[in-house]
């Protein structure tokens, strides 16, 4: 080969590097505005108050709320709005969600066979959306407030299919958890509210996806039999609140070694028959917890219902008679 030869080769070789690390470049910019489009799309609203988040006062008496399932598209519309109205008079210090606040059906729901076109009729976006929503309004307000989320069995189904779409490969699987998790979709993070992931332990407990508030555990559920509640109380030995069943439940116990303990099913706020339940008449209920929490961590617990889209415990906060303004005592005057 000429020296001609080999320079011209060389500049050839200079020129396809060079077109190569400006293709890379522009890929690579392509990527970056495509990731933060989709990030935009999923996005929520909501931006959290750029004051310091208030820690709850323990030194005082304080009301937590626990939500049951809400199931994102499925939820039902009048015993949500009864909710947040009821939310606005409580302004609790505390929130639980109990886990299943997206319904992941469509193709995510690989547990059984899709039989009717209705049930495609949402996107994952859509869901998504809704469930976003429900966030910004609770955050709305009660924006000081602490969160704990449980991740449901629901949310739980993004992950496997994941896994299954990865072929099982744990870093793939990962990559695409963390891009389409609800955790990831819902903003949970930004929002600054705690995530209580399925197969993670919290607070020192035996059980993952599971948390201890005061005197009081709380989980998404571990039994649907038609005792639930009292299956739950033999299980944790403790108070314990749960969802999933979406049945109003209630069992209290009084044991040697712990007392009298309790477990409390609020019931759900999604629609209470389903279409794939279309052939099952359910015994679900509407309703959501209220606990009166003491700074030592004891409690009063209150499955709160909901009826034909009616609060039973707005009429308390109507009755309670307001206490009558002193009245002045009359000027005399003197002669």
């Amino acid at each position: 080969m000429s020296i001609r030869d080999a320079m011209v080769n060389d500049k050839k070789a200079k020129d396809n590097s060079s077109a190569l690390k400006n293709r890379n470049r522009l890929l690579e910019s392509r990527i970056e505005e495509l990731t933060t489009a989709m990030e935009k799309m999923r996005g929520s609203q909501f931006r959290l108050p750029t004051g310091k988040r208030t820690k709850t006062d323990h030194g005082k008496p304080f009301c937590r709320v626990c939500i049951p399932d809400t199931h994102g598209c499925l939820v039902d519309t009048a015993a949500i709005s009864v909710f947040l109205s009821d939310l606005e008079t409580i302004l609790p210090a505390e929130v639980v969600m109990l886990g299943d606040h997206l319904e992941c059906g469509g193709f995510l729901a690989q547990h059984h066979v899709i039989g009717y076109v209705a049930q495609s009729a949402y996107t994952f976006d859509e869901d998504v959306s809704a469930t976003n929503q429900l966030l910004d309004r609770i955050q709305s307000i009660v924006p000081n407030a602490s969160i704990d989320y449980i991740e449901g069995n629901h949310e739980r189904r993004i992950e496997n299919f994941c896994t299954t779409q990865a072929l099982a490969n744990k870093a793939d699987a990962e990559y695409l958890r963390r891009m389409f998790s609800a955790s990831s979709v819902l903003g949970i993070e930004k929002r600054g509210i705690r995530w209580i992931r399925q197969g993670v332990f919290y607070d020192d407990l035996p059980l993952p996806a599971t948390i201890k508030r005061g005197n009081c555990y709380f989980t998404h559920g571990c039994s649907t039999a038609k005792h639930a509640a009292s299956e739950h109380v033999k299980k944790f030995g403790g108070n314990v609140v749960y969802a999933h069943t979406h049945r109003a439940d209630s069992y209290v116990i009084r044991t040697v070694k712990a007392g009298i303990i309790g477990a409390w099913s609020p019931g759900c706020l999604c629609v209470l028959q389903p279409l794939w339940q279309h052939t099952n008449p359910t015994d679900w209920s509407h309703g959501y917890g209220l606990q009166l929490v003491n700074p030592d961590g004891s409690f009063l617990h209150i499955n709160v219902p909901i009826i034909d889209g009616k609060s039973y415990l707005a009429p308390l906060f109507n009755t309670v008679p307001k206490p009558k303004p002193a009245k002045k005592p009359k000027r005399t005057s003197r002669v």
